[in-house]
């Protein structure tokens, strides 16, 4: 049984309902085991120097708020197909663009987290849901589908109020990294989002040399302009480019050095998305069993300053100007709007074995980190 949209569901027709139990915890499996093994592809290019510990810290802090999520909202929906009436509901998820859930959906979880603490009062206990449910099986001898609903959601709204969830919006850290000659501070800025365009998670990771007076986390006027134009910046579809640039005039005494932009995602999976191109047919010749039949693209953009320019500002003031380096080759190809751009392909040992025989066109330059049986991350370029 793949993800098939219900054909009377009135969705978007790149969107597909998990209609059925089965399927939706299939599903968030596939996901629990992606997320696990993020970490280990983030800790391989820290052992290269592309990462440093403290970005490191960073994108896992990411990752388990990220999985935190899956498991919530696996928990929502446990109950998918199994009651009567409108409720649980089905997940919705992009089956062409992300594989990912619809942003949708998490905006209406961040809803229903505000909501918590009002739900877990009207809902009995876990041990007093678990009691009934027995009572009933010997009493009435049915299924107690009504009570393994409310303790699903119950389990729901506990994991939405313990907090530390991946939102649609995960405003702006400043990470303190060193003082600098001349009175400045250098910091490392991170912030997510659930990119709306795209359906997909999106990591920001910037390095600012703050010449202000006060320390840009501590000064109540600076920082919370800074993560306001951020946020209104984290667009999937805006360059690097014109987000440090923009940041860079606004800001006239924050000068940023570095900026990365992480995509998680698209996930490919043969049973559940519409892929197209070679990884389609990497896939179902693959014939990998439930667990393995996955493929995640993993895409870090990055932008560095290559030197600073000072130009007129008013009549007597002067302000640091950054000159960013670009990707030397975007001439004979797509202006990316940064300095490089590096797309990898996690994937397990069977999948990755198929793509390797079909060698593929587009897929040579393409990082690989496979998954082995025994969940160990390979790379190979």
């Amino acid at each position: 049984m793949t993800g098939t949209p219900d054909p009377a569901a009135p969705l978007a027709e790149d969107h597909a309902e998990l209609y059925d139990a089965a399927v939706a915890r299939r599903y968030f499996a596939k996901f629990a085991r992606i997320t696990g093994h993020l970490g280990r592809v983030a800790a391989e290019l820290e052992a290269e120097g592309r990462l440093a510990r403290p970005e490191i810290r960073l994108i896992g802090g990411y990752l388990d708020a990220l999985g935190r999520t899956f498991r919530a909202l696996s928990l929502k929906y446990l109950m998918t197909g199994r009651t009567g009436g409108p409720l649980p509901g089905r997940l919705v998820f992009d089956r062409r663009e992300s594989g990912f859930p619809v942003f949708a959906e998490i905006l209406s979880m961040a809803n229903d987290a505000a909501q918590a603490a009002r739900h877990l009062a009207s809902l009995p206990s876990e041990a007093a849901l678990k009691d009934a449910m027995i009572r009933q099986i010997l009493a009435e001898r049915t299924l107690p589908t009504r009570l393994q609903f409310a303790l699903s959601q119950r389990l729901y709204y506990e994991a939405l109020a313990a907090g530390g969830l991946f939102w649609a919006r995960n405003d702006p850290e400043a990470l303190w990294r060193a003082d600098l000659p001349g009175g400045r501070r250098l910091y490392l800025l991170s912030w997510a989002v659930y990119d709306s365009q795209v359906n997909l998670p999106v990591l920001y990771l910037m390095e600012v040399e703050d010449s202000g007076r006060r320390a840009l986390p501590l000064d109540e006027r600076r920082w919370p302009e800074v993560q306001a134009h951020l946020m209104a910046q984290s667009l999937a579809g805006l360059k690097l480019l014109t987000i440090a640039d923009g940041f860079d005039r606004d800001f006239a005494d924050l000068h940023p050095k570095r900026l990365r932009r992480i995509h998680l995602g698209p996930m490919y999976s043969h049973a559940f998305t519409l892929q197209s191109g070679p990884i389609r047919e990497v896939l179902e010749e693959a014939r990998a069993p439930e667990g393995e039949d996955w493929a995640l693209v993993w895409t870090v953009e990055e932008l560095e300053a290559e030197r600073v320019e000072t130009e007129r500002r008013g009549l007597f003031g002067r302000v640091e100007r950054q000159i960013f380096a670009l990707d030397p080759f975007a001439g004979r190809g797509p202006d990316t709007g940064a300095t490089r751009c590096e797309r990898a392909i996690i994937l397990p040992q069977r999948i990755y074995q198929v793509l390797a025989q079909r060698a593929p066109a587009g897929f040579a330059q393409v990082r690989k980190f496979v998954v082995g049986p025994g969940g160990q991350v390979l790379s190979y370029r």
